[in-house]
């Protein structure tokens, strides 16, 4: 089963990249390079570089995945395994694709500008104010969420923590060769990856074991520094050894899921609302679009698109690549974690010292979920346990456990380390976006909340003390509904950019896939503001609050933006 399901799902993935997407780029973006992109008319040598396409990728793929196409797919195994990869591959291919490319190419057109500004152009200012707004409270939820899994698995595994720190210092010393000495570059990426296996090596053999609490003070500071100097310092070079970090985690799985010759231990299906977020039954409609986001639809990957991917793409005919080819490289970065789990995960739990008894309840939703919390076993270190159990099944067992091990943390680490720099990033891009009415009016305010350390440091401050709190259950239910209502509303915007600047009929297939997620995403709110949000008060009532409190701001702003929507009859094809 491991080797029949990851085979169709990577041949599902190519099959639709030269058709669907290619006629996308071709018939309704018509993408072309006649014009000179944003990176090279505005350049500025902060965040206007253009990078190319190998790198872009690697810095785009890594800030749109983080640790969500690995924990979302390893959460929703309590349903079975069949309900969540379905999700990623029918989610990913109709709606999570054409929402990144269509975001990626309206930001180009529009000199690099968010999706935020683009829906402000298209839709009227006072959505693209709310919009704003959505967008903010989402970016300071995602620091929330990945601080609090890569914190986790830091203090789990000390040797990921260490090797993440050397290939830091790796990625800087490849910035240097790359834009400071200029040294070829097929030269400095042979470099590069031997620094990074030299990391992992190195990392394998002394960890840093620090608290929980001390990596959040550490992450605080190093996510302002990261998102405030120039693009090509840290960046850039990180993101591309991050590829290459991508590309043999990806290898090894798809040879171990292909050769591993395995049933799949997981039932295809358990129940249709097994006890999860918030310690709470789960019904898969309408919550799956809060645990499965990176892997299938995610909002923030619009933000990612139209912020730092944007600012750094040399030439249209490369956003194809980078934008649409990235979220299928995601989908099937999440198929390999379904197939591991699904294969292996049975097993990862009763090597981890589960219980007998827990095992064999008839229910595998329930005891999915009580089993993990018995042993302390996460998400991702279920995960990192089984990939390295299905790798070790096949002729690729002469690869030492805990070097694979270390290789599937530092997916999770490096992706998830990647997204919190990057957040910080686009939030200093939004509040500074924000703030523009200020500048005539209050000319020193606008001053301080524009200057990138400033701007850095509040979203920062919000989200890692939301960390702080340990509760990483519901900050990632919260952090689900915010994204993918910033999904369903980016693909709104998507689609009105289709209707009314390239003048496509195409506008129908982002703008119903769109309504179709926002109600479900709208109910998947609801549902979690009134079950899960006052057990989570309850346990812990200043951040249980705070979350409460952003979300129905968020559940407000979100009923105004349908509205005007509606009324602007925004996607319907211009004429003139």
């Amino acid at each position: 089963m491991t080797t029949v399901i990851i085979v169709l799902g990577f041949l599902l993935y190519i099959f639709f990249y030269f058709t669907y997407g290619k006629k996308l780029e071709r018939e309704v973006v018509k993408a072309t390079d006649e014009t000179e992109a944003p990176s090279k008319r505005i350049y500025d040598g902060v965040d206007f570089i253009p990078a190319r396409r190998e790198v872009l990728f690697g810095h785009h793929f890594a800030s749109i995945a983080g640790a969500a196409p690995i924990i979302g797919p390893a959460l929703a195994i309590c349903w079975g395994w069949v309900p969540g990869l379905l999700w990623v591959w029918f989610g990913n291919i109709f709606i999570g694709a054409v929402h990144d490319y269509l975001a990626l190419m309206a930001s180009t057109r529009y000199d690099g500008k968010s999706i935020q500004f683009v829906a402000s152009d298209l839709l009227g200012k006072k959505t693209g104010r709310g919009f704003y707004w959505l967008v903010f409270f989402l970016l300071i939820l995602v620091v929330a969420a990945f601080a609090a899994i890569v914190g986790g698995m830091f203090v789990k595994t000390p040797e990921i923590a260490s090797t993440y720190v050397l290939k830091i210092v790796a990625a800087l010393i490849l910035g240097v060769l790359m834009y400071r000495i200029r040294m070829n570059f097929l030269l400095a990426t042979v470099v590069g990856i031997a620094m990074l296996i030299a990391a992992i090596w190195l990392g394998s053999l002394q960890g840093i074991a620090l608290s929980y609490t001390s990596w959040m003070w550490i992450f605080f500071f190093y996510i302002i520094i990261a998102a405030s100097i120039p693009v090509n310092i840290l960046l850039q070079p990180r993101d591309y050894l991050n590829s290459w970090l991508l590309y043999a985690g990806l290898a090894l799985g798809f040879l171990g899921a292909v050769f591993a010759f395995k049933g799949f231990e997981v039932p295809a299906f358990s129940s249709f609302s097994p006890v999860l977020l918030g310690g709470k039954p789960t019904p898969f409609w309408p919550a799956i679009p809060l645990v499965i986001a990176c892997g299938s639809l995610s909002g923030f990957h619009s933000l990612v698109a139209s912020g730092t991917t944007s600012k750094q793409l040399a030439k249209e005919s490369d956003a194809l690549f980078i934008g649409y080819g990235a979220m299928f490289t995601e989908g099937f970065l999440s198929t390999i974690v379904i197939v591991a789990i699904a294969g292996f995960g049975y097993t990862a739990l009763k090597n981890a010292g589960v219980d007998a008894e827990t095992l064999n309840a008839d229910n595998w939703g329930a005891m999915f979920t009580k089993a993990s919390a018995s042993v302390g076993l996460s998400k991702a270190n279920l995960f990192v346990q089984s990939y390295a159990d299905m790798v070790n099944a096949t002729w690729l067992a002469f690869l030492p456990t805990k070097i694979v091990k270390i290789v599937a943390g530092m997916w999770v680490a490096s992706f998830a380390m990647t997204t919190l720099d990057t957040t910080n990033r686009l939030a200093r891009y939004c509040l500074s976006e924000m703030a523009l009415p200020l500048k005539d009016k209050a000319e020193g305010l606008y001053s301080l909340l524009t200057n990138p350390w400033v701007a850095s440091v509040i979203p920062a401050a919000i989200g890692i003390w939301l960390a702080a709190s340990g509760n990483w259950l519901v900050i990632w239910g919260s952090f689900g509904a915010a994204n993918q209502l910033i999904a369903s509303i980016a693909l709104m915007a998507g689609a009105a950019y289709v209707a009314k600047k390239l003048k496509s009929n195409f506008a129908n297939s982002a703008v119903i896939p769109a309504w179709i997620l926002w109600v479900t995403v709208t109910a998947a709110i609801v549902w979690f503001v009134i079950m899960v949000q006052p057990g989570a008060i309850a346990n812990k009532p200043l951040t249980g609050w705070t979350v409460m409190v952003i979300l129905c701001i968020m559940l407000v702003l979100n009923l105004m933006f349908i509205w005007d929507f509606v009324k602007s009859k925004a996607y319907k094809v211009s004429e003139d």
